[in-house]
């Protein structure tokens, strides 16, 4: 074989890592499930938005389109879901320095550690995308559909899934990464998706191309969103990509006439980027052992020496320790206080953006939409990220061997890890209540001579009703029902976490629990809001992302319970007060079930790491 064949194909095609990751992953009864469930959600998607009684052609064309975008859509949302899940296996590695160096003194080059890590686990990533083409084509058969448009559509979900699973190699050969970060990298993947779709729905308020006609230019967002990028190419009669002969330079034509190419195209370059600079130093990183990172140096965590005063722990350590070890670094603290310092700031911005008249009232509530959903988000990604490694991190490193040894009984320990997390998130959920605070004052006070005001007339249903900006009890209500949300969510993340050998297990499954309850207590909420009047709204707050739309926008999410907003805002209580005992009832349940089993689970995953 000449040496440049063979130099190739040993940097893929017969890559030990990636010959190593693709084969043991192939064996996992978890990947099988993933690549099953999601190819069902796909075919289950499909052919509900098949289903219909068109007679004519035109008609059948329509509905094939239509089934397309959304099958497209979810494909590329599921695929930004679960690349990261993927993907953590190679971020996780930094927490074992040890495989590194002995991967490092192997024949191998950089850029095969490089590519083996990549495109090893991407593997999975992109056999999930194709896994689709077969119903992609199907919709072929009804017509309506283009085949650039299922090619386009195909290189946004690939170029998606490359420049993810490119940050997440990034992350661990430079070994700045670790366990810790493998759910802020998911977080920080989410939220970026959650935040440009934001600001893009509000810069379109701009480039509106009329009344009526329900149309807007491209924005300066549409190139960097995968799913703006793919609403540019499946609605473009409505998400208007512009002329090319109206821009005067090439990079205005790039990003405001060719959305689609060019959001495939910035993140092929910025993978390949990435991976050129991981390649040049894989082997530059990584700190000395017993070395010490510059904010323990800065702030003296973690150094040797010296003798401090005992801490008084209270009648649960365990709580004590989940509350107080975890908001002891100052990485945490400075987060925690950005973090609110941003949402109220965020919550001033627009109440005075409103107050002056430089926004509109249907501004103001997205802006709070996205901003307090934002923080709601993170909120329930940290409950989860921390209950899912609550227990499981600790059979890693041994810990849990020695706190079976005291005294202490499977209740207490469950009830104090679900105590401290939820006592450590509180200071988070500030942050929401803080902002709709902000909001509901300046309601409860008029908009405080605002020349707009706070009540806006809406169209609900056929007949013109006066609405407020938000309803001011959602600033208690939202926070309230976030509450018992995250304790629900820690309670399923430590179930997991006990039932999980390792980390990376139990934050997947807990994961795919989470999103597939929430999804459907949205979707359900939702409909029901939507439909049926005063017991839809008590319904929608079973979900507090639905709660918080009932509560800043109730002409979308509650317009059949508006005919009285007296009873409506009733309705709201009602249903939030019955939010909260039905997941203080799971929470209860969950435990009870999980003490029970506690003891048997543990010594059947002993030893095992």
């Amino acid at each position: 074989m000449p040496p440049i064949v063979l130099w190739f194909s040993r940097l893929l095609p017969t890559n030990p890592i990636c010959i190593r990751v693709v084969g043991g992953g192939s064996r996992r009864s978890r990947d099988l499930y993933v690549r099953a469930g999601f190819l069902a959600i796909m075919i289950a998607v499909l052919l509900l938005n098949l289903l219909g009684s068109d007679t004519t052609m035109r008609q059948l064309a329509q509905r094939g389109a239509n089934a397309f975008s959304v099958v497209s859509f979810g494909q590329v949302a599921l695929i930004v879901l679960l690349t990261p899940v993927f993907m953590a296996g190679a971020i996780v590695q930094e927490a074992n320095p040890r495989t590194w160096d002995i991967l490092l003194t192997t024949p191998l080059s950089n850029l095969q550690i490089v590519l083996g890590n990549l495109f090893g686990r991407l593997f999975f990533v992109l056999a999930l995308i194709l896994s689709t083409l077969p119903l992609f084509i199907l919709t072929q058969f009804f017509g309506g559909v283009p085949g650039s448009s299922i090619v386009l559509s195909y290189l946004v979900a690939g170029s998606s899934a490359l420049f993810v699973a490119a940050t997440a190699v990034t992350l661990s050969v430079t070994r700045t990464g670790g366990k810790r970060a493998v759910f802020v990298f998911y977080a920080a993947v989410v939220m970026y998706v959650f935040v440009t779709y934001a600001a893009d729905l509000y810069l379109r308020g701009g480039t509106s191309l009329g009344a009526g006609t329900g149309a807007a230019y491209t924005t300066f967002f549409a190139p960097l969103n995968p799913f703006l990028a793919l609403e540019a190419l499946l609605a473009a009669n409505t998400y208007v990509p512009r002329g090319a002969e109206t821009l005067t330079n090439p990079i205005s034509v790039a990003w405001h006439a060719y959305p689609t190419a060019t959001f495939c195209w910035i993140s092929i370059l910025s993978s390949f980027a990435m991976v050129l600079w991981s390649t040049l130093r894989v082997r530059s990183f990584g700190r000395a052992p017993g070395s010490a990172s510059w904010w323990s140096k800065l702030f003296g965590v973690g150094m040797t020496g010296g003798e401090r005063e005992s801490r008084r722990v209270g009648n649960n350590p365990i709580a004590w320790r989940e509350r107080s070890l975890r908001a002891a670094s100052p990485a945490g603290v400075v987060g925690r206080w950005i973090f609110l310092a941003m949402g109220i700031l965020a919550a001033l911005v627009l109440v005075g953006l409103h107050h002056q008249g430089s926004i509109t009232p249907r501004d103001l509530r997205l802006g709070l939409l996205a901003t307090v959903g934002a923080e709601m988000i993170v909120v329930l990604l940290t409950a989860l990220n921390l209950s899912a490694t609550a227990v499981s991190r600790e059979r890693e490193d041994g810990t849990l061997d020695i706190l079976l040894t005291t005294p202490i009984q499977p209740g207490p320990y469950l009830a104090g890890k679900l105590q401290g997390l939820v006592q450590f998130l509180l200071p988070m959920i500030l942050v929401p209540f803080a902002t709709l605070a902000i909001a509901a004052v300046y309601v409860l006070c008029g908009g405080f001579g605002a020349p707009s005001g706070v009540v806006v007339m809406e169209v609900v249903g056929l007949t013109p009703a006066a609405v407020p900006l938000m309803l001011p009890e959602g600033a208690i209500l939202v926070p309230l029902v976030l509450v018992a949300a995250s304790a629900f969510t820690v309670m399923i993340g430590l179930q997991w976490s006990v039932k999980t050998k390792g980390t990376i297990g139990s934050v997947i499954a807990a994961s795919l629990v989470v999103f597939s309850i929430g999804f459907l207590l949205a979707m359900c909420g939702f409909a029901a809001g939507r439909s049926v009047p005063y017991v839809g709204a008590a319904l929608a707050a079973l979900s507090p992302i639905n709660l918080l739309v009932a509560t800043v926008d109730p002409v979308t999410a509650i317009p059949e319970s508006l005919a009285d907003q007296g009873a409506a805002r009733v309705s709201l209580v009602v249903g939030s007060i019955g939010a909260i005992l039905a997941y203080g009832f799971a929470v209860y349940a969950m435990h009870a079930q999980l003490k029970r089993s506690f003891m048997m689970t543990v010594r059947r995953l002993a030893g095992l790491n």
